[in-house]
């Protein structure tokens, strides 16, 4: 009867999930479909983006990796450049970690942080009270297919689609970032001046002497390292103003 009851509960949770993410599914592919329009020029193929995407849930670190391997980068390149990208995701499972019963399992854990995304970090903290692995799971699984095969119908519709309307659709994906950065920018002066300092850099890097002869993936993580660690060190965000603005 206690197990019925449990996996009763169990299934509701997964179910809120599923619920919760289905308007994240909508966003995920409709975002997903402009990174495949960039994975096409990467020369790669809908299957491809579809496993990449599944695999690798996160714009930011696509798109990274889909530049440079349309840049013909080495795969040490592409990883450390994609880690880099990616690597706010370790504070976000590491502050979900926190929050687990204490008897979650490992394997649970490990589950959890693979699908860690900005949005389903968001709801799952939003939700309250300790973190469920079943209400992860159900977001999980809604939201990454419809990442993953909104990448394969970008690559799909990049094949068929005139050049000029790819050309058009693949601004969007800059649109999204754009959309993503002024927000955090017009509330903080600190992440504003470094966004700023990051565009000017990033172009004298691309002229200068030596950084020039650097591939442009190698330019990116230096950059990324280098106006990260610095801001981080002068303006560091203390618990109370983070709680603020949540």
């Amino acid at each position: 009867m206690m197990e019925e009851r449990l996996d009763t509960s169990r299934r509701s949770v997964f179910m809120a999930g599923v619920h919760d993410g289905v308007p994240i599914a909508l966003g995920y592919f409709v975002v997903a479909f402009t990174l495949g329009i960039l994975a096409k020029t990467a020369g790669l193929t809908p299957w491809q983006g579809f496993v990449t995407s599944a695999v690798n849930i996160a714009s930011a670190g696509e798109y990274a990796g889909f530049t440079v391997i349309a840049a013909q980068a080495p795969y040490l390149e592409i990883a450390v450049l994609t880690l880099v990208a990616n690597a706010r995701y370790f504070l976000m499972a590491a502050a979900l970690t926190q929050r687990f019963a204490p008897e979650t399992s490992l394997l649970h854990r490990l589950a959890v942080s693979f699908g860690v995304t900005d949005e389903i970090f968001g709801i799952t903290v939003a939700r309250g009270g300790a973190v469920s692995p079943y209400y992860n799971y159900g977001a999980m699984a809604i939201s990454v297919p419809a990442w993953a095969a909104g990448t394969s119908a970008g690559i799909l519709a990049g094949g068929i689609l005139p050049s000029a309307v790819v050309s058009a659709l693949s601004v969007a994906l800059y649109g999204m970032f754009v959309w993503v950065v002024l927000p955090a920018a017009k509330r903080s002066r600190p992440i504003g001046g470094m966004v700023l300092a990051s565009c000017v850099l990033s172009l004298a890097a691309t002229y200068a002497p030596v950084t020039s002869e650097l591939s442009g993936g190698t330019r990116t993580i230096l950059l990324t390292l280098l106006i990260a660690g610095v801001g981080a060190a002068l303006f560091p965000v203390h618990e109370e103003e983070e709680a603020e603005h949540e």
